[in-house]
């Protein structure tokens, strides 16, 4: 990553949009301000920002669809939400489609900003890069790889996917806090984030049932067990 974080910001609220661009630029990035999704998923092409910040619900194409799309070659670009939807279904949906982060208007540029920040400095920290043995998978959180050995099947891990299986690795055949996690990967704890750890919990479940004695135990109240 450049000196200069360049994040590609796209809002159809022409009035809003700007406010976000402004206020960003004078913290010390670069922006690059789209209005729709087609210019986004074309500015995402050529300029190759550090991390983005979509509106949901955009003409021409929304964010979801948008995400889905960026997320079928770039699995490691931080991706913010921002949106104006509050359902629950919405934020897990959101978070399905490869988010990194969902903010819900109105919100403080300054939580904009944290966040903004706090992926910024998980994309930046290098992992020891060596590969951890978990039952017949060989999993690199760096390279956000999780290998089945004896079928040499693949799995391409996102960027929270991967971090979340090290983090329960970390502990394994112990408990791991629900509210560390969330703290640590999702920057809460709160309803929308401990919903959205459920669904990569599912994910992770599903990415390792090749090896039949592998589990992700949740103890309701307190957290997950990797148990191998």
């Amino acid at each position: 990553m450049s000196s200069v974080a360049k994040i590609l910001l796209a809002e159809d609220e022409a009035a809003l949009g700007m406010i976000i661009r402004e206020s960003l630029e004078s913290r010390g990035f670069q922006v690059i301000f789209c209005k729709d999704g087609e210019e986004a998923k074309s500015a995402y092409e050529a300029n190759k920002p550090d991390i983005m910040v979509l509106d949901v619900m955009m003409p021409k194409l929304d964010g979801f669809s948008l995400v889905k799309s960026i997320r079928k070659s770039d699995h490691f670009i931080p991706i913010i939400f921002l949106t104006a939807k509050s359902r629950t279904e919405d934020v897990v949906e959101g978070f399905g489609y490869g988010a990194n982060d969902y903010l819900k208007k109105p919100f403080s540029m300054e939580e904009l900003i944290v966040r903004i920040h706090a992926l910024l400095n998980r994309k930046a920290t290098k992992p020891d890069g060596q590969s951890q043995e978990i039952g017949e998978y060989l999993f690199d959180c760096q390279k956000q790889l999780l290998i089945h050995c004896p079928s040499d099947n693949e799995e391409r891990l996102t960027h929270r996917e991967a971090h979340l299986l090290d983090a329960l690795i970390q502990n394994v055949n112990e408990l791991t806090d629900r509210q560390q996690i969330l703290k640590s990967l999702w920057g809460n704890d709160d309803f929308f984030n401990a919903r959205s750890m459920d669904v990569f919990i599912s994910k992770l479940r599903k990415k390792l049932a090749r090896d039949s004695s592998i589990q992700i135990i949740n103890v309701r109240g307190y957290g997950y067990k990797l148990v191998v």
